[in-house]
C-alpha cells in the first residue's frame, strides 16, 4: 500500500502541475520575478550613477574652493584643506610637480595627472582604495596651477551593497507573498468551477433535474454556471420529450398489434367463425395503420435530427389544394368550399406539401360538422393557406399544444376518430422545413382555422 502511494505521488504532482491554479501561480511568479529582477538591476544602477554624480559634484565644488583660495593669494603650501582621510588635495605646478597638498598625501607624487576640467577614478598607492579625482585650474601670481581633489568612492559601493543586500532578501519574500496571494485568489475564483465540476460528475440520465451551483455576481464563472443550467434544462426537456415520445409510440403501436393478435387468436380458436378473407382484411388494415404510424415516426425522427431537406422546386399550391378538396369530396359527405382559393406558387417539395394538405384536410374533416373551407392568397411575398371547419374549434390555451406530438384533445380521444395525434405535429415540422409557420385561430365558420404561411416562389 505504501509503495502504491509512493508510485502515485508523481502522477499526483503531474496532475496538480497541469491545473489552472498551478499554471496561473507559476505564470504570476515568473512575470513578477522577471519584472522585479529587472527593476532591481535598474534601481542599483540608477542609485550608483546618482551617488557617483553627487560625489563628483561635491569633489568639484571642493576643488573650486581651493582654486579660489589660491587665486586670492594663498600660498599652495599653506592651504587650509583639513585632514579628512577620504579627501585628498594636491596642487600641481606647470610641469606636474606637487607644490602643495593636504597632510594625508604630503610628500607623495601626484595621485593623478588630469587636465583641468576633467575627472577620473584613480587608485591611491598608499591606500589601495578607489578615489574619484577632479582637476580644476587656478591662475595665480606664480603662474597657472592645477588643483586636484580626490574623494574616496567607498561610500558609493557601500550604499549599493546595502541596497543589493536588501533586494536579495526582500525580493524572494515579495515573490512568496505574490505566489501565496495568487494561489489563494485563483483558488477562491476557481472554487465555484470545482463545485460545478463535482455536480456535473453526479448528473446522469436519471438525475437531469439536478443543477450546478449558481454563484452570485455576473463574472465569467457565474455566466458559465447559468449557461450550463440552461443546457441542463434543454437536456431534461429533450429527455422527457424522448421518453414521452417512446411511450406514446409504444402505446400507439400496441393497439394495432393487439388487434391483429386478437383476430388471429379468434380465427385459430373458432375456424368456422371467420373467413380467411375477413382475417386478411383486418390484418391488412391494421398493418397499413402500423405502416403509416412508423412512417410518421421516422419523419419526426428526421426532424429531430435536423435532417429534413426538402427537394425544392416551384409548386403550384392551388393545384394541391384542389386535389385535396376532390379527395375530401370523394371520401366524406362534407361540403368542401374552394371559392377563396387563388393562385399561389411556392418553392418546395411537392410530396411534402401534398402531405401537409392531406393532414390538414383529414384534421378538418375529422372535426367538421358539415363544412370545410380552403382559402389561398398571396400577401407581401407570402402564400397564406387557411383551412376552416365548422366543428367545435380548439380552445385558445390548447392551440399551441395541438401542434405537439401525440396530443389529442378530449373531444378526439378515440383512436378510430382522433388518429394518432401526429398529423398537426407533422404539418408543423414540414412547414418549418420550408421556412414557414403554422398558426391556429377561430374560424368564421365556428370551428378551428389552421393558417399556414409559406415563402412565395421568387
Amino acid at each position: 500500500m505504501a509503495a502504491e502511494r509512493r508510485r502515485s505521488w508523481p502522477a499526483r504532482l503531474r496532475s496538480r502541475a497541469g491545473t489552472v491554479r498551478v499554471r496561473t501561480t507559476l505564470a504570476a511568479l515568473v512575470v513578477v520575478g522577471v519584472a522585479l529582477a529587472v527593476g532591481a538591476v535598474v534601481l542599483v544602477a540608477v542609485l550608483r550613477g546618482a551617488l557617483t554624480r553627487e560625489l563628483e559634484a561635491t569633489t568639484r565644488l571642493r576643488a573650486t574652493e581651493v582654486a579660489a583660495d589660491l587665486e586670492a593669494g594663498t600660498r599652495p603650501d599653506r592651504l587650509a584643506v583639513g585632514d579628512a582621510e577620504d579627501l585628498l588635495v594636491q596642487v600641481l605646478g606647470a610641469h606636474g610637480e606637487v607644490v602643495g597638498s593636504s597632510a594625508n598625501v604630503a610628500g607623495l607624487p601626484p595621485v593623478a595627472h588630469l587636465r583641468p576640467g576633467t575627472s577620473a577614478r584613480v587608485e591611491v598607492p598608499f591606500d589601495g582604495d578607489d578615489f574619484l579625482a577632479v582637476a580644476v585650474a587656478a591662475s595665480t601670481r606664480e603662474g597657472r596651477l592645477t588643483v586636484v581633489v580626490a574623494r574616496a568612492v567607498d561610500m558609493v559601493g557601500e550604499s549599493t551593497r546595502i541596497l543589493t543586500g536588501l533586494l536579495v532578501v526582500g525580493l524572494p519574500a515579495l515573490l512568496l507573498v505574490v505566489g501565496a496571494t495568487t494561489w489563494k485568489v485563483v483558488g477562491r475564483a476557481l472554487a465555484p468551477v470545482a463545485a460545478i465540476r463535482g455536480e456535473v460528475d453526479e448528473i446522469s440520465a436519471v438525475a437531469l433535474h439536478r443543477r450546478v451551483p449558481d454563484p452570485p455576481g455576473d463574472d465569467e464563472v457565474a455566466r458559465l454556471a447559468r449557461t450550463m443550467n440552461r443546457m441542463l434544462d434543454r437536456l431534461q426537456r429533450a429527455h422527457l420529450r424522448q421518453r414521452r415520445f417512446v411511450a406514446d409510440a409504444s402505446h400507439e403501436l400496441r393497439s394495432p398489434v393487439a388487434s391483429i393478435r386478437q383476430h388471429a387468436e379468434v380465427a385459430l380458436a373458432h375456424p368456422g367463425g371467420t373467413t380467411t378473407a375477413e382475417l386478411a382484411r383486418t390484418v391488412l388494415a391494421e398493418d397499413l395503420r402500423i405502416q403509416r404510424l412508423v412512417e410518421d415516426l421516422l419523419l419526426l425522427a428526421r426532424a429531430d435530427e435536423h435532417a429534413l431537406r426538402p427537394r425544392r422546386r416551384q409548386v403550384d399550391l392551388d393545384d394541391l389544394v384542389f386535389e385535396e378538396a376532390r379527395h375530401l369530396r370523394g371520401t366524406t359527405e362534407l361540403q368542401v368550399e374552394v371559392g377563396a382559393v387563388s393562385a399561389g406558387r411556392v418553392d418546395g417539395d411537392a410530396a411534402w406539401l401534398r402531405r401537409v394538405l392531406r393532414n390538414l384536410g383529414d384534421n378538418a374533416a375529422r372535426h367538421a360538422s358539415t363544412r370545410v373551407a380552403f382559402a389561398l392568397a398571396e400577401r407581401d411575398g407570402t402564400a397564406v393557406l387557411t383551412v376552416d371547419d365548422d366543428g367545435q374549434g380548439i380552445p385558445a390555451p390548447d392551440r399551441r399544444r395541438v401542434l405537439e406530438r401525440f396530443v389529442r384533445l378530449d373531444a378526439a380521444r378515440a383512436r378510430d376518430a382522433g388518429g394518432s395525434g401526429l398529423g398537426l405535429a407533422i404539418v408543423a415540422e414540414l412547414v418549418a422545413a420550408h421556412g414557414g409557420t403554422v398558426a391556429i385561430a377561430t374560424s368564421p365558420l365556428g370551428g378551428a382555422r389552421v393558417r399556414v404561411s409559406l415563402p412565395r416562389a421568387r
